[in-house]
């Protein structure tokens, strides 16, 4: 299959920002059909502002990827296609994006809870806001159902309704659970090395990140161009578990070598007790000293202790070890996208560009 040529940069940007404009356009819309939902008639006005304040601080901020993706798919399909998209197609492939946005969101302010996490995005995380507090648990199980709001709303006439719906299911069911083995395996005060292998980890990332984060967009923008062959939803789900393992890895490697004031927060993960890339790493490769002082400091919030445990990577150049893998990950996936002819190269191209070699 013949790679289209691209527009230049430029016009790349220009169009990405229009995009992103009017992705926002649909937020605004969303967020107040939810805050003015008739199925609450008569609620308060102090219950909507809270709805409206949580919404705007937790939803919209983030860099939209997950979300802004269902729409390229889609175009990517209709463009090997040659059908033009009617204003109506595009909407509801924003309105499905942000669905996914509101997913992330739940999922964030759950995490930022469950990890005592201080920043979110820049800002503090939502429960740190003195008035919150706890409080967070309840928003999160509400931006949780204006997902099945705005479905129901939007999309409950078409065909893909039903399979819309299953799939926002089964990915909450299979995060959560990749949440529920992240958590128990590296528990927060216990560090037991022995569990930190390179199995359990890409388990944990591929359920905790990869399906919600590649796997669901690109199923959603296939369901909205219509696609119903089982074997192009197999090789979406391979291809995008594969990416979302590459994509939660530079996290990981991020977390600890990135800029907090460019990835928008601080990085934890050592003093977490993560089941973390590096970590795996280090095991790997660390002699019994090296092993020694990450079995004696790992999991424990001091700095001296963090300190300590970096000092070990930097030992063991895992900064190099990561770099290479990421140059052989992106080449293997190259190499499996132009080797498919059931669906455009561009639906996976259009993601892979977004995350190769990210500051953020």
């Amino acid at each position: 299959m013949a790679a289209l040529a691209e527009p230049p940069l430029k016009q790349q940007k220009l169009d990405k920002n229009a995009d992103k404009q009017e992705f926002l356009k649909v937020f605004e819309q969303l967020r107040d059909e939810i805050v003015n939902d008739e199925l609450l008639a008569g609620q308060p006005d102090f219950a909507k502002a809270w709805v409206k304040e949580m919404m705007d601080y937790n939803v919209p901020l983030g860099k939209l990827n997950r979300g802004m993706a269902v729409l390229d798919v889609l175009r990517s399909v209709a463009g090997g296609k040659g059908t033009e998209l009617s204003e109506e197609a595009v909407f509801r492939a924003q309105a499905l994006g942000w669905c996914i946005e509101f997913l992330q969101a739940y999922f964030l302010v759950a995490d930022d809870i469950m990890d005592s996490s201080i920043t979110r995005r820049g800002q503090p995380c939502w429960y740190r806001q003195p008035k919150v507090g706890m409080v967070a648990i309840n928003d999160g199980i509400i931006l949780e159902a204006c997902i099945f709001r705005i479905l129901r709303k939007h999309f409950c006439s078409l065909p893909s309704y039903v399979h819309l719906l299953d799939l926002f299911h089964e990915v909450t069911y299979q995060t959560a659970h990749g949440q529920l083995l992240d958590t128990t395996t590296a528990p927060i005060g216990t560090v037991d090395l022995t569990r930190y292998t390179l199995d359990t980890y890409l388990r944990i990332v591929t359920y905790k990140t990869a399906y919600y984060t590649f796997y669901l967009p690109v199923a959603c923008g296939l369901r909205l161009a219509g696609v119903t062959d089982p074997a192009a939803y197999k090789l979406a789900e391979d291809i995008c578990v594969t990416m979302g393992q590459y994509f939660q890895i530079q996290d990981d490697y991020l977390d600890c070598y990135g800029d907090p004031v460019v990835i928008g927060k601080i990085g934890t993960d050592i003093q977490d007790n993560k089941c973390s890339w590096l970590v795996v790493q280090a095991l790997q490769r660390a002699s019994e000293a090296q092993k020694k002082v990450i079995e004696d400091n790992y999991g424990q919030d001091d700095k001296g202790k963090v300190q300590a445990v970096k000092a070990v990577y930097r030992e063991l150049q895992l900064e190099a070890v990561f770099k290479q893998y990421e140059q052989e990950s992106y080449n293997k996936l190259v190499q499996t996208i132009k080797g498919q002819d059931l669906l455009p190269q561009a639906v996976f191209t259009m993601l892979l560009k977004k995350i190769y070699k990210r500051q953020k």
